[in-house]
């Protein structure tokens, strides 16, 4: 603020869980932070200080200004505030989807922001993967297990052996982001097909595995077999079924 001298702003780190999209939950903040508690909170045209926004004359007001940090790219270090705890996202997400968005959120050797909003992206995505082998019954609405022993067809083929190549490609590559992008791609394809084949869908199960290890058991075992995952050859891919 041009109200306040630049000497009397001290930046600060702030415990990453009271920051959602870089706005500060302020009331929380100075509540469950003892370093917190009387802190000045300094906005564009007011201040919050020990639960009431003053203008810069000192005077209370009602004021719905936020306040907003400053993202900085970090090693998670607790000196930092910035750890996010596994746990509490497994428990919440469950652990296939918290590996997809650490691999989801780019090259492995870089440095990443985290904003845990975005797993939301790789939560929808187990969502839709568990729905291609079922379908929503009429009566009670819930999913139930449907799979077609039926041929598929040639636009099932093409999409299954386009991400086969593009996995095996990443895998060698390392590239572990662009693998779930092109899960997405896959799922959402064969959704618009509404596809529920058995010939596409346990190789799809197969090559979704090493990125979510527990759905793709699940699935496994779902279809009818008493080995492992694991234990499952990985899908070759064939060329035929690219050709125009």
């Amino acid at each position: 603020s041009d109200n306040l001298p630049d000497e009397h702003l001290t930046q600060k780190n702030i415990p990453i869980e009271f920051a959602n999209n870089s706005i500060v939950d302020i009331e929380s903040l100075s509540r469950g932070v003892s370093d917190y508690k009387n802190g000045v909170f300094v906005c564009k045209n007011s201040y919050y200080y020990k639960g009431s926004w003053f203008d810069f004359d000192g005077n209370p007001i009602e004021s719905s200004e936020s306040f907003q940090s400053k993202p900085e790219v970090e090693k998670m270090s607790k000196s930092k505030w910035n750890v996010v705890n596994p746990d509490e996202m497994i428990n919440k997400y469950g652990a296939d989807c918290l590996r997809l968005y650490e691999m989801f959120l780019g090259p492995l050797e870089l440095s990443k922001p985290w904003n845990t909003n975005g797993i939301s992206g790789t939560s929808n995505f187990i969502r839709k993967l568990w729905k291609l082998y079922h379908r929503q019954d009429a009566n009670s609405r819930d999913l139930v297990w449907d799979l077609s022993e039926a041929e598929a067809s040639k636009a099932e083929l093409k999409i299954l052996h386009k991400t086969i190549k593009k996995i095996v490609e990443d895998i060698d590559r390392y590239s572990f982001n662009t693998s779930v992008s092109n899960f997405m791609i896959c799922v959402n394809e064969l959704t618009d097909l509404k596809c529920n084949k058995r010939a596409i869908l346990e190789p799809l199960a197969i090559i979704v595995s090493p990125y979510a290890p527990h759905i793709a058991e699940e699935l496994w075992e779902k279809l009818g077999h008493k080995e492992s995952i694991t234990k499952a050859s990985f899908p070759e891919f064939r060329e035929e079924f690219m050709t125009e």
